[in-house]
């Protein structure tokens, strides 16, 4: 048996679907990240594939690929999360919003989609602040620059930011924002 307060929010759709500017740029940007994020997974797959593969079966093994996997995961984690925010892919309390009225429901969701971009904010910012303090040290092996392990930070921080305003631009009208994988 259904919850009523479940079947009742499972009924009513939030709103149309957002159309505004804002909404079919972060829909780009949102598919443009997962693509990315699929390639980098299968590209980290083939390196750890490559590293055992030089350790195993040629007895030498690249001493690049372990630092070079270590950075990518940092990009596909950062950007998959970016992205899971607004397609509300992450981990929510939905079970206890939606045993509240529709207006206090509403309310409660604008403040988390501003805390949410208020912590989008605090990564962005943090990640200039260390990447800029590491600006001329070089990673061992890849002889890349320590910056790039925060540049992945900083567009995960700004990438929240402009998802969370598009879910409050969209709370405000009344609309609902499609998921890009839709």
């Amino acid at each position: 048996m259904t919850d009523p307060h479940v079947a009742r929010h499972e009924q009513k759709v939030t709103g149309r679907p957002s159309t505004g500017l804002l909404s079919r740029i972060n829909a780009v940007v949102a598919r443009l990240g997962m693509y990315l994020s699929v390639t980098g997974l299968l590209v980290i797959v083939t390196i750890v594939f490559y590293q055992v593969f030089g350790r195993y079966v040629l007895n030498s093994s690249p001493t690049w690929t372990e630092n070079l996997a270590l950075v990518l995961i940092l990009y596909v984690t950062l950007i998959g999360a970016a992205v899971g925010v607004r397609d509300a892919g992450h981990i929510g309390m939905d079970s206890l919003l939606v045993m509240l009225p529709d207006h206090l429901r509403e309310k409660i969701e604008l403040v988390i989609h501003v805390l949410v971009a208020v912590f989008g904010i605090a990564m962005a910012y943090n990640g200039w602040i260390l990447g800029a303090s590491v600006g001329t040290v070089k990673i061992p092996n890849l002889g890349l620059p320590e910056v790039i392990r925060y540049v992945p930070l900083i567009a995960s921080g700004v990438l929240i930011v402009s998802f969370s305003i598009e879910h409050i631009i969209a709370l405000l009208r009344g609309e609902e924002v499609v998921p890009s994988w839709n």
